[in-house]
């Protein structure tokens, strides 16, 4: 059973009602919001979809209701995103370039934080080949957005700096603008190392406003706590050597395995 099959099987997707990409990005596109971030077991994760299901749709692309992700972040050669982030500046920033595998959809993303502490994420579609590198349109697209919101760093001092690897499933509340996202299958990789989530666990994130949606709620009461874990920071924190030690990396070593073994490349469809 491909991973893929396994998450949408494991929390119960074929039961869901589906939704359109249209649709979920009429309601739920969320450009500006506040993340919430979770980990869970499986078991409990398919509770909260159980709970859910009268209330959110799952994104459903001509029946396949999960999308296997590749993002290669960049980071400056002292690593300052992942710096910013540990050292909980108020001006945090991601950089990265994102495919969605099946899909041969391609976008250059940029993260960063307003000055109430929500994430506002850009984004440029790109060519399917442009994935895991900076061309000269994207490093324009990425100055621009970064020197709107104050932060001085420019595209030519960032390099590939990891690769994150996951499986998602996307639920969205269509009447109230909300949206909650699955994550399994999770691995990063930085050079012949690779870090995973362990088997068995799904990250867990609700995108909404300030206020807790209800599904931050059902995930209260199902014993769940909000955890503060990004993909790439945990990555670097886990992979690279000699980085000092912090709250992020003794999250990660009770929830993550790490292996020499690089893991093979998923396979990618490129655009039509």
């Amino acid at each position: 059973m491909t991973p893929a099959a396994s998450l949408a099987g494991g929390l119960g997707l074929p039961a869901l009602r589906g939704a359109t990409l249209a649709e979920v990005d009429a309601a739920a596109a969320l450009q500006h919001r506040t993340d919430r971030k979770y980990l869970l077991s499986l078991d409990r994760a398919r509770l909260l979809v159980d709970r859910l299901a009268d209330s959110h749709h799952v994104l459903d692309l001509a029946g396949r209701r999960t999308t296997s992700y590749l993002s290669t972040y960049f980071d400056t050669e002292r690593l300052g995103a992942w710096r910013a982030h540990v050292q909980r500046r108020r001006r945090r920033w991601k950089v990265r370039t994102r495919l969605y595998a099946e899909d041969g959809l391609c976008r250059v993303e940029v993260k960063t934080k307003d000055g109430r502490g929500a994430t506002v994420k850009h984004a440029l579609k790109v060519p399917t080949g442009a994935y895991g590198q900076l061309d000269a349109d994207a490093a324009e697209f990425v100055d621009r957005v970064l020197r709107r919101a104050d932060i001085p760093v420019s595209a030519a001092t960032l390099s590939p700096a990891a690769e994150i690897r996951y499986v998602r499933a996307a639920l969205a509340d269509l009447g109230h603008g909300t949206r909650v996202t699955l994550d399994g299958s999770l691995t990063c990789h930085l050079g012949d190392r690779t870090a995973a989530l362990a088997p068995g666990q799904v990250l867990v994130e609700t995108k909404g406003g300030a206020r807790p949606a209800p599904a931050d709620r059902l995930l209260l009461g199902l014993g769940a706590r909000p955890v503060s874990v990004s993909k790439y920071i945990v990555g670097q924190s886990l992979l690279t050597p000699g980085l000092p030690d912090n709250d992020v990396r003794r999250l990660a070593r009770t929830h993550f395995t790490v292996d020499a073994r690089p893991v093979p490349h998923p396979e990618r469809t490129p655009a039509s």
